[in-house]
């Protein structure tokens, strides 16, 4: 069993190699459905909240589409010092919302020029990281790529349910027999393929197992048709929309969240490398991985899109499959860019239940929680690393289970307490800070 899986992964465990078009391009399409939902998730929350009209919600959709696959092709080609070359996904961030929620009233365009300052920022601390990357050893990635997965089981779980991020929508039908049912056809197939088929079979069995979830979600009447015929054959990208707008607090909390969005894509390229080379990241890996992550978020600001971010998902896919070809990578950003300029492709996935994901998530946010252990097993655990493990996990565990328990702490217009709560932040931060303070004797 063993060497048929190394076998199979051996074919593309160099960031380099290149598959042919009949192996790349499903494993492409792979990844795009890995990360769809959460894409466009952000653009339908942020257009509710900012009173767009139908309309606007779709043309923000898309731009969320075209900019993400742009995005992912500057991470995987990479020009010069910029990208990490590596299959990294990029799509718009979650953790960018609170803080945009705010400034309703300013409207969309002080939201995209403080990202698109906010970007600039990221692409100098890309450029800086060299000389201070001995303060994230094997240890610090590894809790920051741990909790990266215990945040997002949860959320594989929501959609298992059908629900999503948009859950209290219809609690009535979340995780009832028919999505149950899907989310499990998609999870054992999955597996199934990845432990017993070989090859090709093996390395798309997330594909197949969505193939699969897709049929039976068609069957029980849970493809919702509708959305591919409503999408439209084209749409054009058009820049600077929502116009050019300097708000003093949007810019200084776009600042802040670069760095905080800096310590997730650092977790999202060690696991990748150790999910799929089986090895730690490079400083060029990473400088250029955060750099890109930088462009890609200026880049977005001007086509009217949220901040991008690397996707965790996709990491625990590289990690699940062990196919590490950025090339792989390129064709899911190009799926992406066409997605955006041709809405009926994205229609099709759109149809789709949630659950249908859902199965998957379970799965790729699972292989996360272990590439972040297996990072934390190359570190030394003497008592200074043991306490540095245990004082992290504590407060970042502890905190995003029991959020009342900074209900009292002051926000300073900086949504400090959710931050906290997220389990990935304090938890990274205090690991940063105990390894670069303690003594390592």
């Amino acid at each position: 069993m063993a060497s048929r899986k190394t076998k199979a992964g051996s074919s593309a465990n160099s960031p380099d190699k290149k598959l042919p078009l009949n192996k790349s391009i499903p494993l492409g399409i792979q990844h795009v459905l890995a990360m769809f939902a959460g894409n466009i998730t952000v653009p339908i929350i942020v257009a509710g909240v900012f009173g767009q009209t139908p309309e606007q919600k779709i043309f923000l959709i898309q731009m969320a589409l075209f900019v993400a696959g742009v995005a992912t092709i500057i991470q995987t080609v990479g020009y010069k010092e910029i990208g990490a070359r590596l299959p990294i996904v990029q799509g718009t961030s979650f953790a960018f919302i609170p803080i945009m929620l705010p400034f309703k009233a300013a409207g969309l365009g002080a939201v995209f020029t403080a990202a698109f300052i906010g970007g600039i920022f990221q692409i100098f601390i890309g450029k800086v990281l060299k000389p201070i990357r001995h303060l994230f050893p094997p240890l610090v990635t590894g809790i920051v790529v741990l909790m990266i997965g215990f945040s997002l089981l949860k959320v594989g779980f929501m959609y298992a349910g059908g629900g999503g991020w948009l859950m209290n929508n219809k609690p009535e039908i979340f995780a009832n027999a028919n999505h149950l049912t899907v989310a499990f056809t998609v999870f054992i197939v999955a597996i199934f393929f990845n432990l017993r088929g070989k090859g090709m079979a093996s390395a798309g069995s997330i594909l197949i197992g969505i193939v699969a979830g897709f049929i039976v979600a068609a069957a029980l009447g849970m493809v919702n048709y509708g959305k591919i015929a409503s999408a439209s054959w084209f749409a054009f990208p058009m820049p600077l929309q929502y116009g050019i707008d300097f708000v003093p607090g949007a810019i200084i909390l776009m600042l802040f969240m670069s760095i905080v969005t800096t310590i997730e894509t650092i977790g999202d390229i060690s696991a990748t490398t150790m999910g799929g080379a089986k090895r730690e990241a490079t400083d060029k890996e990473i400088s250029g991985g955060i750099m890109a992550d930088g462009v890609g978020t200026a880049f977005g600001a001007i086509f009217n899109a949220m901040p991008n971010t690397s996707y965790s998902q996709n990491a625990g896919l590289v990690a699940f499959t062990g196919v590490v070809s950025r090339h792989v990578g390129t064709i899911a950003g190009i799926v992406l860019v066409l997605m955006g300029l041709f809405p009926k492709l994205g229609g099709i996935i759109a149809a789709m239940p949630e659950s249908v994901i859902g199965g998957a998530a379970i799965i790729m946010f699972g292989m996360i929680v272990a590439a972040g252990i297996k990072l934390i097993s190359r570190a030394e655990m003497d008592q200074r690393n043991l306490l540095i493990l245990a004082l992290s996990l504590s407060f970042g565990i502890g905190m995003s289970l029991l959020p009342d328990f900074v209900k009292n702490i002051p926000d300073f217009g900086i949504s400090l307490k959710l931050l906290l709560t997220t389990g990935l932040i304090p938890a990274g931060l205090l690991a940063f800070v105990l390894n670069a303070i303690m003594a390592k004797k």
